[in-house]
């Protein structure tokens, strides 16, 4: 093992540890990582700030503004409201009515902000409905990431790992320029993953789950009634209404007690309770110190929501009562109309039948030879569209990004870059390729390598966060690809489903940090019903990869 191998090994443990323990923000803790590989020369200043201009990191960043621009529409809300059972609706059936359109939305659309719009309002439709809102929540997280993984754009993960594709094939290409030998990824003629390259294997995962959430997820959850909803019922002072809100990682706040972080100075509301863990805490509350993972429990007059209701202070505030979105007609449908001509945009342009009618038009190469109708350049019009119609605000768009997540992104690819240079991804490939010999000799041996991958993969997006798990997890993929001498595609997507797949954990996925606040669930909710998803996605992963990606 030589001192470079040794060198990443020591940090990538300490990079671990530290997003284990949250020591401080993932996209610190990661830009702590590079800058120690920068120190000893792993990577050069170039390597270490390459991932901050990369197609994929600024994709994600613009589709959190068209995000934004669709949330603010409410055109989602109104399509999931008339899904709803109005009378008579069980556990069931409700299920089989809104997660399919949940998962299909999700599909398009971050995440989060899915989450955020659609958890307080099946809440108090449940309410309502006379059902335990704890039978829903965790279920609503679960669709909304067995969605994302179905497409391109679905997930931030499958967004990095297409950008850490070109990279990696722009780096062979120059290699191959400056006389050396060709790479794995343009021996395959491999540069990115088109908007449905997942859809092959990942709408057979889709259907697995949403059967499972529909029919089975409820004898495995919780069917109490919470703490938290216990105090949003306690009588309120004349103008005042009941919210309980999500800390975001904007919150000032964070780390210090509610003794030293005057609430009611900064936001103008009263906390009556904090929750965390799926409970209400007992006692002094007050001397707790706060953490992004609270849920607080406040009373607060009308000008509450109309200062905070769409700030990144906090993720998501959940009020009784119906909210009816200031976007006029014209412009939620605009939204909407925007959304869909991206989505086909991008999916039209990746055709190779598309491709080949811009390379021989003669107009496009005299006058537009850099022109590429990929989803970079649909996003970019998108959002360009959205400032000038004032689908959000344009004055105050940069709080609408998620940063601490776009500089984990960006460090990410630096991280990944020093794993292949090291020669570290090769020492740890070859360890798991000799798991099993027939992986060279018998078609077998791919379903264990796999298997070993996203395992690796699951694991590390279950402690940390899904894009360093998948940061990790690139260069094994790809180094695996290269000992075989096999098309790298397989690994790479197998990565892509093992780093979206945190079930087990609130931790391992911020929708679940969500839920968790909303549903008041435990720790142990997850586990019991996540791992049985967990399997689901292993299982048919390992299972179906190979029969649509071939390794030669």
């Amino acid at each position: 093992m030589t001192f470079s191998i040794l060198y990443v090994a020591i940090i990538l443990v300490f990079m671990l540890v530290a997003l284990i323990r949250e020591c401080l923000r993932p996209g610190l803790i990661l830009f702590t990582a590079v800058v120690l590989l920068l120190v000893a020369g792993i990577i050069n200043p170039e390597e270490a700030l390459k991932g901050f201009s990369n197609k994929g990191m600024i994709t994600v960043a613009l589709l959190y503004l068209v995000s934004e621009g669709v949330r603010k529409s409410g055109i989602l809300e109104r399509i999931v409201f008339r899904m709803l059972p109005k009378k008579n609706a069980t556990v069931t059936s409700a299920g089989l009515r809104f997660y399919p359109i949940v998962t299909f939305i999700s599909a398009f659309f971050n995440n989060t902000p899915v989450v955020v719009i659609f958890a307080p309002m099946i809440k108090n439709w449940a309410r309502k409905m006379k059902l335990p809102p704890t039978k829903f929540l965790i279920p609503l997280s679960y669709a909304t990431v067995i969605g994302g993984i179905c497409t391109l754009i679905g997930t931030t993960t499958n967004l990095v790992l297409h950008g850490m594709l070109l990279q990696e094939a722009r780096n062979e290409a120059v290699a191959v320029e400056e006389g050396g030998t060709e790479g794995i990824l343009l021996r395959y003629g491999i540069d990115g993953m088109s908007m449905f390259e997942l859809s092959k294997v990942g709408v057979f995962i889709a259907l697995a789950g949403l059967i499972y959430l529909i029919f089975f997820s409820k004898y495995f959850l919780p069917n109490e009634r919470r703490s938290d909803e216990e105090a949003a019922e306690q009588d309120l002072a004349p103008g005042m209404s009941r919210h309980e809100v999500l800390l975001g990682n904007r919150f000032p706040g964070l780390g210090k007690t509610l003794h030293e972080f005057d609430f009611y100075r900064h936001y103008g509301a009263h906390v009556r309770a904090i929750s965390r863990g799926g409970k209400i805490v007992e006692g002094d509350f007050m001397n707790m110190r706060l953490t992004h993972e609270d849920t607080l429990i406040i009373d607060a007059d009308d000008s509450f929501m109309k200062a905070w209701g769409e700030s990144r202070v906090f993720w998501m505030i959940n009020r009784v009562g119906e909210y009816e979105p200031p976007m006029g007609q014209k412009k939620r449908w605009l939204a909407l109309l925007l959304l869909v001509l991206m989505i086909i945009g991008a999916t039209v342009g990746e055709l190779e039948p598309v491709k080949q009618l811009l390379a021989q038009s003669e107009f496009v190469q005299t006058y537009m030879p850099a022109l590429k109708l990929d989803m970079f350049f649909f996003v970019c019009i998108t959002v360009v569209i959205m400032a000038w119609t004032r689908m959000f605000s344009p004055r105050k768009y940069t709080k609408y990004l998620s940063w601490d997540v776009l500089i984990t992104i960006a460090c990410a690819f630096a991280i990944s870059t020093a794993m292949i240079k090291s020669g570290f991804a090769d020492y740890v490939a070859g360890y798991i390729i000799s798991l099993t010999e027939l992986a060279r000799h018998s078609e077998f041996g791919i379903y264990i390598i796999l298997a070993s991958l996203f395992l690796i993969t699951n694991i590390f997006t279950e402690l940390i966060t899904n894009n360093a798990a998948a940061a990790l997890a690139f260069p094994l993929a790809l180094s695996v690809a290269d000992k075989l001498g096999a098309n790298p595609m397989p690994f790479v997507v197998c990565i892509c489903f093992a780093a979206s797949s945190a079930f087990s954990t609130p931790i391992g996925y911020q929708t679940n940090l969500i839920v968790q606040g909303v549903g008041g669930y435990k720790f142990s909710d997850f586990i019991k019903v996540g791992l049985p998803m967990n399997l689901i996605v292993f299982v048919l992963s390992v299972l179906l990869i190979p029969l649509f990606y071939h390794l030669t």
